[in-house]
């Protein structure tokens, strides 16, 4: 079972558009992938209000290191936390899904 990171925009939208957008990137992972994946969590709830948005970056990074295999939900080239987690896993060499 291959571990799924999931890159998405979040910015301006809601935690339940968020959320479904990743349920759909899940359910297209697996059959792209061909089989069942373990998803690594990056929608983060515990972060303080005041937060930056490098912080979340920051542990997008260490959990992406983590993946097999990076999806990108469509949009994530205008979004620069996205572009950055792109390029790390073409840099690391992360198999990914666009």
């Amino acid at each position: 079972m291959k571990k799924l990171f999931i890159s998405q925009p979040m910015r301006g939208k809601t935690d339940e558009q968020i959320l479904l957008e990743r349920a759909k990137a899940i359910q297209k992972a697996k059959v792209e992938i061909g089989e069942e994946v373990e998803v690594i969590e990056t929608f983060y709830t515990d972060f303080s209000n005041d937060a930056k948005p490098l912080e979340y970056l920051a542990r997008s990074i260490q959990d992406l290191a983590k993946a097999d295999i990076a999806y990108f939900v469509k949009g994530w080239q205008e979004a620069r936390g996205c572009r950055i987690e792109h390029e790390c896993a073409v840099q690391y060499g992360i198999d990914r899904i666009e």
